[in-house]
């Protein structure tokens, strides 16, 4: 089964032309897996007027299904309303395996649930983590448990992540595996030119939301501008540290780039505290433009919370900046690459990364050290070792052996399916056990309805695969689904 091609369908409620890290992780996997030569769909909600099929980058299928988002990004719950249209595709495209991603989406969900009822195997990746104690991850821990209590694999994206995921779904530990990011090398390339060394500059490239830490930076960024507004402040160990790498004065300058509900208070403080030359705020990026901003910058920083994996560090080590970040959720763990030259001991490197705990005295002091050793820093050098860490190909081809796995599950009709179901809790197992066989009966009413002879399976259209740096392509095929 190693050599054998798998028709896949991924889904989620995040994908292109919204950015972020889901929506990066599904479109170069689902690249370097049709290099690969498996045939890759992926469905998703409509974004504004594109709605219809879409052909991406590589012959990469997009259906954009006409369901509008309801609140971030996601659609609204139907249970049964996405049960036609997601039967259609998956015999027009003669699917064989589905691919759900992210908690969060409702969509994903849903196809998941549906195509287990038509007898698909699934694998679900996680890319978040969630709590315990609060109402929201309360209730979508609960969803989670209902979804991936008949899953057939399933992906973390760190150990950190993977150890969340089980003791929120109750699912068995041998059945997720841990496959870590990647980030595009080929497109996160330092400047051909240092930038200049009159200054430090900062980068924060983020959703400016409390998740990501928003809150911190309000407090961080004046603390750290107090402390370098000029030469004359410097101490006299630091400025023999630098002094052969700066030419005149010197002082650390901010670039934000992002949007979000916390925006206000950074843009208050940076009235507050009178740092309008000091802290640029850009607003949302996109990412065709990120590499542009970070490649302005010395540090990148990240602030966040809570993050199951940031891709945003491996595109700003990639870019050479040296990385300040938070010590939470999947950073700081132990992960071994499948590299013969390098042992990760973090997402990155001790030498690529200053670790802080999210307090903001712990980062400006961060900071502090990582102004320090910046002199040491060349980014060059550290593209290179990026290369050689992480990259998609690897990712794709550990996804493979997960597909090649969930294949070889046994198949389980609908009475041992539900006891799965049953195990979910005294009341809430009763309740899912319904909702699955309710799901089963309108399936078997839509195959007497339209029987899969009636709807017509599409040709595969094979496209010469893109070289690295060729620019997003895609064009329309069809305004609508029929």
């Amino acid at each position: 089964m190693a050599n054998e091609k798998h028709r896949i369908l991924m889904v989620s409620d995040f994908f292109y032309p919204n950015f972020g890290g889901v929506e990066n992780h599904i479109y170069y996997l689902s690249q370097c897996l049709l290099k690969l030569g498996h045939k890759v769909v992926v469905m998703t909600h409509a974004y504004g007027n594109r709605s219809g099929v879409r052909y991406m980058t590589g012959g990469l299928k997009v259906y954009y299904v006409p369901w509008r988002p309801f609140v971030m990004q996601n659609t609204l719950p139907t249970f049964y309303g996405t049960l036609p249209i997601i039967r259609t595709i998956l015999i027009r495209e003669k699917i064989s395996l589905v691919h759900g991603h992210q908690a969060f989406s409702t969509l994903c969900h849903e196809a998941l649930m549906h195509a287990r009822t038509m007898g698909y195997k699934v694998i679900f990746t996680d890319h978040s983590l969630y709590g315990f104690a609060d109402v929201g991850s309360i209730h979508m821990n609960k969803v989670l448990q209902f979804t991936l209590a008949d899953v057939s694999q399933a992906i973390c994206v760190s150990h950190t992540s993977k150890e969340n995921t089980v003791l929120r779904s109750g699912l068995p530990p041998e059945k997720v595996f841990v496959i870590p990011n990647a980030v595009d090398t080929a497109m996160f390339k330092p400047a051909p030119v240092r930038p200049g060394n009159n200054e430090i500059i900062i980068v924060v490239i983020s959703r400016l939301v409390y998740r990501k830490g928003a809150d911190l930076l309000v407090e961080v960024i004046p603390e750290v501008c107090r402390c370098y507004p000029n030469v004359s402040n410097l101490d006299h160990d630091f400025l023999c540290t630098l002094q052969s790498h700066l030419e005149t004065h010197f002082k650390v300058r901010f670039i934000v780039g992002g949007d979000g509900p916390k925006r206000v208070r950074l843009e208050e403080m940076r009235e507050k505290h009178s740092l309008q030359d000091r802290v640029e705020m850009l607003g949302a990026v996109p990412h065709a433009h990120v590499q542009s901003v970070l490649i302005s910058g010395h540090i990148f920083l990240n602030s966040s919370l809570t993050e199951a994996f940031c891709i945003a560090i491996l595109e700003a080590a990639s870019c050479g900046l040296l990385t300040v970040s938070t010590r939470v959720g999947g950073v700081p763990e132990a992960c071994i690459m499948r590299c013969p030259l390098y042992l990760v001991n973090f997402v990155l490197p001790d030498d690529m990364i200053v670790l802080a705990e999210p307090d903001p005295v712990d980062m400006v002091l961060a900071i502090r050290k990582a102004i320090s050793i910046l002199p040491k820093i060349d980014p060059q050098v550290m593209h290179d070792r990026m290369k050689k860490l992480y990259h998609w190909q690897d990712v794709a081809k550990r996804t493979e052996i997960v597909y090649d796995r969930a294949l070889k599950c046994s198949n389980q009709n609908l009475l041992e399916r539900l006891s799965r179901y049953l195990s979910c809790g005294a009341w809430a197992g009763k309740l899912f056990c319904l909702v699955m066989i309710i799901d089963y009966l309108l399936w078997r009413l839509l195959e007497l309805w339209k029987p899969a002879e009636d709807i017509e399976e599409v040709p595969d259209i094979i496209l010469p695969h893109h070289q690295d740096g060729e620019k997003l392509q895609d064009f329309n095929e069809d305004e609508s689904l029929r």
